[in-house]
């Protein structure tokens, strides 16, 4: 069963800081990628980054590259988003997903699984 749980959202100051981490509900997330997206008001939902079944794998969004970083913890079954120098661009309900492969892609339909979101909003 996949059940994918996000924390961390919130509000913070333009070039601040968040954590964002998904679970699955304390279940591990298989061998399998994970990804994280966003979603703006009135905006269509967007990739941010992805990490593969062994974490050694990572792929980012132009956007967020060299400000966000994305790792996992199987032993723990956390998959986490750092966002780092945050604008107000990047305010947004972020969801995180889960695949049935191994390796993780950008694109949306290659997700099977998605949590509800958590809000993060920065401002000026």
């Amino acid at each position: 069963q996949v059940r994918l749980v996000e924390s961390g959202g919130g509000k913070v100051q333009a070039g601040g800081s968040l954590e964002l981490s998904c679970s699955n509900s304390g279940r591990n997330f298989g061998p399998y990628a994970v990804g994280w997206f966003r979603q703006a008001p009135g905006k269509d939902r967007e990739f941010v980054a992805c990490i593969g079944w062994s974490g050694s794998t990572t792929h980012f969004a132009d956007s967020v590259k060299d400000r966000f970083t994305i790792s996992r913890d199987n032993a723990h079954n956390v998959v986490t988003l750092q966002m780092n120098n945050l604008g107000p661009e990047d305010t947004a309900v972020y969801f995180c997903a889960r695949s049935n492969e191994r390796w993780g892609r950008p694109q949306i339909d290659f997700y099977d699984y998605w949590g509800q979101g958590t809000q993060v909003t920065v401002s000026r």
